[in-house]
């Protein structure tokens, strides 16, 4: 099987957008591009073994729990001033370098939330309403096309990233045996997608 190197469409970011913390666009080419070449290194080896590649292993909500994790990552090595929240399962998960002892905070305002998704314009479950700044990577997964070698990678196809406040979130009905989460309502997603970062035509 043949694996293909994803590349980031640098002409696709939102050049007029104002970016918080420092930010600057290329440290979301960069984030983008070190997953999609870890992507094609792990597949690359695994598919030369005659196994499947990460992408058709892993369950969607791994999956975007790996990128999260991996993006996170790498917008902290690669930014100015944020830096991984180095408390376990800590809110947000960059922070601003240097405001919490030892970078470490349960539940903090400084900083961005970075979440994962496969739904198209960005919304995505929280498990609580709150203000804060967001930034949500959309992703595609080819786990249909046949046969599998000529299966597309794993790209990103929209990312915003936004200030949202606790006005902007609806509840979701929770069942008996689940975790309460919040979504943004029709108003706040609509908000929240004007501050796009990336976008794939």
């Amino acid at each position: 099987m043949s694996i293909t190197r994803n590349t980031v469409d640098h002409g696709q970011f939102n050049s007029s957008l104002s970016l918080p913390f420092e930010l600057r666009l290329q440290d979301f080419q960069i984030a983008i591009q070190d997953v999609y070449d870890f992507f094609f290194d792990v597949n690359s080896h695994l598919t030369s073994r005659g196994l499947q590649r990460l992408d058709d292993m892993l369950r969607p909500a791994i999956m975007s729990g790996v990128l999260s994790d991996m993006l996170t990552a790498s917008l902290a090595k690669h930014s100015r001033t944020l830096t991984e929240n180095q408390y376990h399962n800590g809110h947000p998960d960059l922070i601003v370098q240097g405001i919490y002892p030892d970078n470490a905070v349960k539940s903090g305002s400084e900083g961005v939330e970075v979440k994962t998704t496969r739904k198209a314009g960005g919304a995505v479950d929280t498990h609580g309403a709150r203000d804060q700044w967001m930034c949500v990577f959309v992703y595609q997964v080819d786990t249909k096309s046949e046969p599998a070698r000529d299966r597309a990678p794993m790209s990103f196809t929209e990312v915003y990233l936004g200030q949202v406040t606790l006005a902007d979130f609806r509840k979701n009905p929770r069942s008996e045996l689940g975790t309460r989460t919040a979504t943004l309502h029709k108003d706040g997603i609509r908000r929240f997608r004007e501050s796009w970062v990336y976008r794939l035509a």
